[in-house]
């Protein structure tokens, strides 16, 4: 039996079939891509896709003994669904679609994603982009968030659902996009070199938001 995971799957409920959810940066798909999807589908009569809240789209009740060839034929990055690693970076449509963007959400979480998806780090991370204040991509249940101002972007830290669920924190506001990325660049730094092994969120709850900020701000990238 596979374990979560191993070849990308998610063992499920029945404890026979597994689920996978292949990369889609920032939740872009083609016609393609989604012919390709339904074709598999078919094929190897899973029933079940389930468009995920990280923008994936999950095939579900898949057999062991197909999950080889499932994989070869979509020949789509497996990605990184569970695990102690940057897991999904979320985006809003962005200024090239929505009339309230402020900034380009996609350009930039294009950037986060090829960055940052799947780094390992001590917990499990979730990001999002927004084009502005709204937040579309729900910023605020996010452990690290970037959204688009007049002036450029503002970055939360701190958010999460769960058990124990904590709205996001503003960590710094109106960036450059250079110096926005520098910033990301530096809370991952910060959080890697001093969390004990737990969400982002509850290491800010130990030391403060202030704290926080001053060690990002002293961090090497």
């Amino acid at each position: 039996m596979l374990k979560d995971g191993e070849k990308g799957v998610i063992l499920q409920r029945d404890k026979k079939t597994y689920g996978i959810a292949p990369h889609v940066p920032c939740g872009l798909v083609t016609p393609e891509i989604l012919e390709k999807l339904a074709s598999v589908a078919r094929k190897y009569n899973i029933s079940t896709l389930k468009i995920t809240s990280a923008a994936r789209i999950a095939l579900l009740g898949i057999e062991e003994a197909d999950v080889d060839a499932i994989w070869d034929e979509l020949e789509f990055d497996k990605g990184y669904a569970v695990g102690l690693c940057v897991r999904s970076v979320k985006v809003c449509p962005g200024i090239e679609h929505c009339r309230l963007a402020k900034q380009d959400s996609i350009k930039m979480g294009k950037i986060m994603d090829e960055r940052y998806h799947g780094m390992i780090l001590p917990s499990k991370m979730k990001m999002a982009v927004s084009g502005c204040q709204i937040q579309c991509g729900e910023n605020c249940i996010k452990d690290l968030s970037l959204y688009g101002t007049k002036k450029g972007w503002n970055i939360l830290v701190g958010g999460m659902g769960g058990i124990k669920p904590r709205l996001a924190e503003l960590l710094f506001e109106d960036l450059g996009w250079d110096e926005a990325l520098e910033m990301v660049a530096k809370t991952i730094a910060y959080y890697k070199a001093n969390s004990r092994r737990y969400r982002l969120g509850f290491m800010i709850d130990d030391i403060g938001i202030e704290a926080f900020k001053q060690g990002v701000l002293s961090a090497t990238p």
